[in-house]
């Protein structure tokens, strides 16, 4: 039956190309949606894009802070050939040219000769950033549209981050505008369900991926709701690059931030703080948007700010959500890299006090008991070799974080994929441990999501971030990951469409 299902997926995928390569588009390349007409650009390669089309309307004005709203409707026709601008990042200032308030756009990538009866897999793409910023932006699809011999559409999307997408507090929440972060990416999906056939793609075959923040959104959605399945036909498969599980803080506990920067702007005197807040203008507002410790920490965190327990989209803790079997019960890929902790950890950290500071600025529950446990498992001789101009335990401390963040939560939501009988044989994880000779020499390692140079394609990420070794030592990589990429992007397996010679990739057993 299995063997028969595989089959008729591939058999399905082959029809779908056929019609592709019997239409083509009109020579603007415009697509016509229900609320606006957007003019793409047709590359030479075989790959069409549209870029910064608009999926919700600004969220500016009486909108900050809000959940997503329907896209104005433009009788224009809307150019969709550059990038729309990045949402704002917290603790920066002035705003960057690059950044605007009024930046919820998708980019979407498809083969030039699909039409609107392709149905092709559809990959959407969320971002990571620690929820704080968007640091994996204008991705481009082709170099996966490519591997998968052009049978796949790439969709790539902002989503508010810091105070504007996970401001929480008392104020915030009888608004009703607790997490917009992650409505924004359900609004975006809610647009792929509606619109991405225009393209090319299949609604009905839709797979999530994303990097860190961006996977650890991923694990949010699988279990949105406790896992009840309202999200249910947004997407279909999961593929969660270094999962990150930072605090989760309830209301009460996020109420320190609110009230801080009411404060700071001078809404704190206002008989309506949150709409004083709304009120400012984006210069002013952003000037005070900087990062805080916790009220318990020396230093700010890594990450100030982030989704919220609700107890609605947010139910509870990610742990207890998966330990309880509350997730949607789908095909997933978890992973991490070998070096996840290296660039977030203080390079000079000289001592262990140091190195307990830094955690407990970014996990502000830890307790001494915990601190201790840590301290033995990771800051002895061992763990901590030395490198050029870094502290004696910057390596005990990075491991350490990079096991707590991301490693170990992976394993964990493998594990509870694993352990229920209707995903067992359709969860896979992976460990990327590719070496680069400049990175091991400097103590980083195998980094923080440095596979997406080879998912993507050297030629695909964001600017001067791909090690030289993937245009040399390591392109060997490339194809085999983009394969098994692709493979479960169409499939739902890592395996049917892998790269040739590649290893079967099996699945994981607890």
């Amino acid at each position: 039956m299995v063997v028969l299902a595989i089959l008729g997926i591939a058999l399905g995928f082959g029809l779908s190309a056929l019609a592709a390569k019997n239409n083509h588009r009109d020579h603007d390349n415009i697509v016509q949606l229900d609320y606006a007409s957007y003019r793409g650009y047709k590359q030479d390669n075989g790959v069409s894009y549209w870029k910064g089309m608009r999926y919700a309307a600004p969220p500016t004005g009486t909108l900050r802070f809000a959940g997503p709203q329907d896209p104005q409707i433009q009788s224009d026709v809307q150019d969709a050939t550059e990038h729309g601008a990045l949402c704002i990042s917290t603790g920066v200032y002035p705003i960057p040219s690059n950044q605007s308030e009024d930046c919820l756009y998708v980019d979407v990538y498809a083969p030039t000769n699909a039409t609107n009866t392709s149905t092709l897999p559809v990959f959407v793409w969320i971002q990571g950033g620690g929820f704080n910023a968007l640091t994996n932006p204008n991705y481009d699809g082709t170099g996966l549209i490519e591997a998968s011999d052009f049978n796949i559409v790439v969709v790539t999307f902002n989503y508010r981050v810091g105070p504007y997408g996970f401001l929480a507090s008392q104020e915030v929440e009888q608004s009703g505008c607790l997490n917009s972060g992650l409505k924004d990416m359900i609004k975006l999906l809610q647009w792929v369900q509606e619109h991405i056939d225009q393209f090319g793609g299949d609604p009905n075959h839709v797979t999530i991926g994303g990097d860190s923040a961006g996977a650890g959104a991923i694990t949010l959605l699988l279990s949105a709701y406790d896992g009840i399945n309202l999200l249910d036909g947004l997407f279909h498969a999961a593929v969660a690059e270094s999962q990150s599980f930072g605090p989760q803080l309830t209301v009460a506990e996020s109420q320190f931030q609110f009230d801080n920067l009411t404060e700071r702007t001078g809404c704190a005197d206002s008989n309506h703080p949150l709409k004083c807040l709304r009120n400012l203008d984006i210069n002013t507002f952003q000037k005070e948007n900087i990062e805080i410790p916790y009220p318990t920490g020396v230093l700010p965190p890594l990450y100030p700010y982030g989704p919220t327990i609700d107890n609605d989209l947010v139910s509870d803790y990610t742990f207890s959500l998966f330990g309880e079997g509350k997730f949607m019960k789908i095909p997933v890929i978890f992973g991490d890299d070998t070096n996840e902790g290296t660039v977030f950890t203080p390079h000079n950290t000289s001592s262990v006090a140091r190195a307990d500071e830094f955690l407990s600025d970014n996990f502000p529950f830890l307790n001494e008991t915990e601190l201790s446990a840590i301290n033995s498992m990771y800051m002895s001789s061992p763990d901590n070799p030395v490198y050029p101009r870094a502290g004696q335990y910057w390596q005990g401390v990075s491991n350490a974080y990079g096991e707590m963040r991301y490693i170990c939560p992976g394993i964990y939501l493998t594990n509870a994929y694993t352990n229920a009988s209707t995903t067992r044989n359709t969860i896979w994880n992976y460990h990327y441990a590719v070496l680069d000779t400049v990175a091991n020499t400097t103590g980083y390692g195998t980094r923080h999501t440095i596979e997406v140079n080879a998912i993507w394609g050297p030629d695909y990420v964001s600017a001067n971030s791909t090690p030289k070794s993937y245009l040399t030592t390591n392109e060997d990589i490339i194809p085999l990951m983009q394969g098994y990429w692709t493979s479960f992007i169409r499939s739902y397996n890592p395996n049917t469409y892998r790269a040739a010679g590649a290893p079967e990739w099996n699945v994981w057993v607890e």
